[in-house]
């Protein structure tokens, strides 16, 4: 009885996963600039301008996740892991490089709003990040911003500078540590 229980518990998970993956072999594969071979998108909360945003293969982008490009690429490469509600932004370029992880929650933005008219947005600078940079649970990357290959941030650190390749960083504003 404890198997079965067990099984109808944790079906809907596995029903959004394997409906998520058919809509991504159908559906999304047509919209976005490409999308790489076993990559699954799974509920996502908003896809905008999917012409301009390329994924590489064998990702995971877990559900409530938000993909944007108003104008700029956005880049990411393969054996990225995108957990639940994140957001990604690009007004302008935001590149992503391969087996990168990303916890829930994180938020990177290449854009703000305009100081004198709140309505207009603009574009920040571009965002890099290198191959096998892991972002802790509601990490913030603001625009203009580069990851180096390998770093790790904290959980709910804000990164407002470069981060160099291998750095672990924390805080608020991010800041090197350990």
């Amino acid at each position: 009885m404890s198997a079965l229980m067990n099984r109808l518990v944790n079906a809907p998970a596995s029903l959004r996963w394997h409906t998520g993956a058919l809509l991504t072999r159908a559906l999304y594969r047509r919209a976005f600039a490409a999308i790489g071979e076993g990559t699954v998108i799974a509920s996502p909360r908003r896809l905008t301008g999917t012409d301009r945003i390329s994924i590489g293969s064998r990702g995971a982008v877990y559900e409530g996740v938000w993909l944007g490009s108003e104008g700029a690429p956005l880049r990411i490469g393969d054996d990225v892991y995108i957990g639940h509600d994140v957001h990604i932004h690009a007004l302008s370029p935001v590149t992503i490089g391969n087996r990168c992880m990303f916890a829930d929650g994180v938020f990177i933005n290449s854009g703000d709003h305009d100081r004198r008219d709140r309505s207009q947005v603009r574009p920040t600078g571009p965002i890099t990040i290198g191959d096998g940079v892991f972002l802790g649970q509601r990490v913030i990357v603001l625009g203009g911003v580069t990851i180096g290959a390998g770093a790790t941030v904290g959980a709910g650190a804000v990164v407002t500078r470069d981060v160099p390749a291998g750095a672990v960083v924390a805080g608020v504003p991010a800041r090197p540590i350990g």
